[in-house]
Formats: structure tokens, sequence, C-alpha cells
């Protein structure tokens, strides 16, 4: 039997970061390439007692399907967090916030669509959008945020711009309030609908980020957020804040992908919420990523070579850092690996050209220790990179790679 694939099958493409995780299966290998909450964050117990409460009190419902728009407290408790005026029925509850960009794609792109991103961007949004064929166009972005001037040279005929302004995926960068404030208006004034993704706005270390982009311009924005970075990841539950004008066909988009989020999930997270809890929860949260990051930061300063540059993350899971000029993440990978190392190449996050130098690290799941080994050995392997005869070696790798590619 022969299988006719559909022509937008052929745009799918498996997640690097995904397979990358396979090989930080292997024993030994410390891992900063995944973009996993730390295991030590979830609320184990609270997760228990809810269970327990849900099913004595609401068993029948809580195992029964479920409306599409999600359970009515939840919806009216995320209302009720996001600082600015919600109503309720403008939230829909989602198998995660990924789900979220999957409908997005399907109600906002047709074939050849123009769709804004910054540079770079989040894998999953790519992967998410790149089935529906649009023309994905990057937007200069720099660490204060997007570059204005790109974004008004592009905007033209564009259905979106998908931005994360907070501790962004994957360099960990926040947007300015000066730049968030310039980029609402020009939004606005271009008729520019913006897509704000949000999964690490609350894991600020030191100050909270500026008010989202949402809170500015509500009826030309769509908002996205998700309890994995808060709760637990394996709850698939996320949310969408989306104009009234927008959301029902967002609402027939989910009925026809999943009927509704699970509703015993809801009905746990619901619970768990109650009484203020995200509000002594969250604060642990944040002090052990600060924590985490300071170590990755001195690490960093301590082990690299000449060359390697990365920031400072203000919040978030991430660290964006740079190899020196001739040298390629891809390339770098499998020697990181071979000591022990993993971590994810920036290329994939690129729609367009990409800095093939770039490297995300993510410093939330690894213990100090951990990183203080892991970053050594990182160092040790670029290093070692560097070499005259490392150097050549992979230059014949990448003409190989180059002339194989260009028989197919």
């Amino acid at each position: 039997m022969e299988w006719t694939q559909a022509h937008r099958a052929q745009k799918m493409n498996p997640s690097v970061i995904r397979e990358i995780l396979k090989v930080t299966e292997k024993p030994g290998i410390i891992s900063f390439a995944g973009g996993l909450p730390s295991p030590r964050t979830f609320p184990v117990a609270a997760f228990r007692e809810a269970c327990d409460k849900v099913l004595r009190e609401d068993g029948h419902a809580a195992l029964q399907y479920a409306a599409s728009e999600g359970y009515a407290p939840l919806r009216e408790m995320v209302a009720a967090m996001l600082p600015w005026d919600v109503d309720p029925a403008q939230v829909l509850i989602t198998t995660g916030s990924q789900q979220g960009l999957d409908l997005i794609a399907k109600i906002l792109i047709d074939a050849g669509s123009r769709v804004l991103v910054e540079t770079p961007t989040y894998l999953g949004a790519l992967q998410a959008f790149t089935p529906m064929e649009p023309d994905i166009v990057s937007v200069a972005s720099d660490d204060e945020g997007v570059d204005m001037a790109d974004l008004q040279r592009k905007a033209a005929g564009a259905r979106f711009f998908y931005v994360l302004p907070n501790f962004q995926n994957p360099t960990g960068r926040t947007m300015s309030e000066a730049r968030r404030a310039a980029l609402s208006a020009e939004a606005a004034r271009l008729g520019l609908p913006i897509v704000e993704d949000n999964p690490y706005g609350d894991l600020w270390f030191d100050n909270p980020p500026p008010p989202p982009l949402t809170a500015r311009n509500p009826e030309g924005c769509v908002y996205l957020g998700s309890f994995s970075k808060v709760l637990a990841p394996g709850l698939r539950l996320g949310f969408m804040v989306a104009p009234k004008a927008l959301y029902p066909k967002l609402l027939q988009a989910k009925q026809a992908a999943d009927l509704h989020s699970p509703g015993f999930n809801q009905r746990m997270v619901a619970e768990v919420m109650k009484g203020g809890f995200l509000d002594r929860h969250v604060p642990t949260i944040r002090a052990l990523y600060k924590s985490q990051r300071d170590a990755m930061l001195a690490a960093m300063q301590r082990e690299m070579p000449e060359g390697v540059t990365w920031n400072t993350p203000a919040g978030g899971m991430f660290l964006w850092a740079s190899l020196p000029q001739g040298m390629n993440a891809v390339d770098l990978l499998p020697h990181a690996v071979e000591r022990g190392v993993a971590f994810v190449p920036g290329a994939a996050f690129y729609a367009g050209a990409a800095d093939t130098r770039t490297l995300r690290l993510s410093f939330v799941t690894a213990s100090v220790e951990q990183i203080n080994i892991g970053i050594a050995a990182l160092a040790a392997a670029i290093r070692g990179l560097r070499t005259p005869a490392a150097l050549a070696a992979a230059a014949a790798q990448a003409a190989t790679t180059q002339a194989l590619a260009a028989s197919l």
C-alpha cells in the first residue's frame, strides 16, 4: 500500500531539540539542551491533595467530556490573574500553549501569507506555522527587542507578528519598555496584529518585566500563556486570550483538533491555584533558577576561552552564547557530546539566514555541580575544535556535507 501524503506534510520536520534530547538520554551526559522546567519545582504534594479532592467531590464530571472553551472556574482564574481587564469569555484553555500556536496557524495563515517573527525565534512556533506554507520573514532584533526600522520595512501585508517579549526562548532576552511602547504604537498604526507568547514571564529574578503588549492594545493582540513553567509541563495545559472577533474561529479549530483539553487536569489546576498558591510557589522557582543562572554565568566566566560571548538573562531558563569567528555550533556538538555535555545549536531558531556560531544553554535542570562540570567540558570542546588540525577536519566535514546536500 502506498500512502499519498498531503503537500503540507512535506513541510513538517522533526524538532532539532527533541532529536538532541535522545542523545542526552545516554548515561553520563550533562544536558543544557532541553527547555525542561526543573522537576524540583513540581508541587507534587499539592497535586496529590487536589487529585483526591477532585475525584472525591467532582469525580464524575472531571472524567466526562467537557466544554471546548475550558473549565469555567479556571478561565475565570486566568482572567483575574492577568494585568489588564479580561473577560473570561475571551479565555480559551488549550492543550499546552503549543496548541495555541497551532490554532493560530490554522486560522490566520494561508499559503503564501506573510508572517513576521523575531530573529531568532522559538523553534516550536516555526514548526507550527510552516505546514501552513507561509512566507516567514525574520525581523531584525537586538538586546532591547525588535528593530523598529526593520519592522517598518517588512510589515506590509503581514498577517501577524509573533513575539516573545519576556526572557525569550532561545535568547533569554527581554524587550525593553521603550521598545514595547514603540512596537505597540507602530503595530496599531500599521494595523499589524501581534501574537504575544509569554510562557516565561513569571520567572523573573530581580524585577518583573514591563507590562505585556496585549495590555496596551487587547483588540490587536492574541496572548498565549502556560501552566507548564509555573506548575508542571506534564499537565499539558495553557491558555489563549483572544479578541472577541477572533475567538469563535479559534474555538472551532480547537473543537476539530481535540474537542477539549483534559477536564480532570483543568480541575486539578484550578484546585491547586485556590488561595493564592502561585503567589507562594513561583518565588521558590525564581530563587532556584536565579541560583542556577548565577552558577552558569560564573562557570562561563571562569572556563570559556577568548572569543566566546554570552548574555545575562534577567529571568527565564536560557542563556545565549556565541562562538569565536570561524566556528560552527553544529560542528561543535558531537565533540561536546564526546566530552559528556549537550546543548542546542542556535541555527535551528532562525527563520532566515542563521548565525551558525550561536548556541542555547538551559541552566534550570542541571545542579550547580553539573553546571560546573558541564561548562568546563564544553569549554574544553571549544578549545579542542579551535586547534588547527581540528579546524581543518571540521572544514573538510562541512565541505563533504555541502557536497552531499548538493547531490541530493
